[in-house]
């Protein structure tokens, strides 16, 4: 079974999703759709694809799967469109800035007995996944603190900032669902802290650039997560989980294995410089995941649409705790 891709939006998150489907067997890409047309064309002429509006995407016979690679802005009324056409999803996070809009959404989903999946990548990353993996088979035994560190090697433009809601809603939301993967419990209360210490455009734009926060279960289990946008030694990605067992953490992805010991010290290659290259693998296996839920039938494929309600709460609580100085409840 060949499960025929029309992708909505030709930007960066587009190109990396339009190189997986073109590399997978079992895919085959279709279409692309962005606001550019030159983009459009260019990524389709790249990988024998043909250019089509969002709506013609819809309503094509050929389409099995949409891929939703659009700003923000978008993805609800696009997963809606997909869902009322019959279409399975797969579409990039968030699911929108909104979380009343994010609640419509699913309603609408579940009503159309739709397959939804949200790009919550680094679920997918081998390092990640195994980690996940060796918590539920119990090595490190009850789990007591999470801990995730995510540094940009630089930030966006202070532009980028006004239109993305946020360090807590575009950056650490990745974060917040990881960590809600290897608690694999719900956190009720946030506490926030944040300030702009790379680019002064950024705080001016209303946003930060560097934050932590600080998220607890009912039952008393800690997450920590620590984000920057700036780490000049490449792109930093990091977490570990303590039990009462024992300790499992996964260290960066370096460009080699190959390290140099001698009288000036310890030498190692440099990380992995972003997330092209750090989650390439992530990304392959993220689509291998939504191709099996697809050719299954199954409608619940995981991360799933309340895997992205999830996150969002949580990136709201954190911006209102940064905004007010005081721990959030989170519903």
């Amino acid at each position: 079974m060949t499960i025929r891709f029309g992708v909505i939006g030709a930007g960066r998150i587009g190109k990396v999703h339009a190189r997986s489907i073109a590399a997978n067997p079992k895919a085959r890409l279709a279409y692309i759709a962005d606001a550019l047309p030159k983009a459009a064309q260019d990524l389709a002429s790249q990988h024998g694809a043909k250019v089509a509006s969002v709506d013609e995407i819809m309503k094509a016979a050929d389409v099995d799967a949409v891929l939703i690679g659009s700003p923000t802005g978008f993805h609800a009324e696009q997963i809606q469109a997909a869902s009322k056409a019959g279409k399975a999803i797969m579409c990039e996070k968030p699911v929108s800035l909104s979380v009343e809009m994010i609640r419509e959404t699913l309603k609408v989903v579940a009503a159309n007995k739709s397959i939804l999946m949200i790009g919550f990548n680094r679920r997918f990353d081998p390092n990640f996944a195994e980690v996940e993996s060796r918590i539920r088979r119990g090595d490190i035994g009850a789990i007591e603190m999470v801990t995730v560190i995510s540094r940009d090697p630089a930030p966006p433009p202070a532009e980028y900032v006004k239109g993305s809601g946020g360090l807590f809603r575009d950056m650490m939301i990745h974060d917040f669902d990881i960590a809600r993967f290897l608690m694999g419990e719900e956190f009720v209360v946030v506490n926030a802290l944040g300030a702009a210490l790379v680019d002064p455009a950024i705080g001016a734009a209303g946003d930060v650039d560097t934050a932590a926060v600080q998220m607890q279960t009912q039952s008393g289990r800690i997450a920590v997560i620590t984000n920057s946008r700036r780490a000049t030694y490449g792109y930093d990605q990091r977490l570990e989980v303590h039990g009462s067992k024992g300790m499992i953490h996964a260290k960066n992805v370096h460009n080699t294995t190959v390290e140099v010991l001698n009288q000036g010290g310890y030498q190692a290659d440099p990380i992995q410089h972003f997330f092209l290259e750090r989650y390439s693998a992530a990304y392959a296996n993220e689509l291998n995941a939504f191709i099996a839920a697809v050719e299954s039938g199954n409608r619940d494929p995981r991360p799933n649409g309340f895997d992205g309600l999830q996150a969002q709460k949580l990136a709201d609580a954190a911006t209102e705790s940064w905004k007010t100085g005081k721990p959030v409840k989170v519903q």
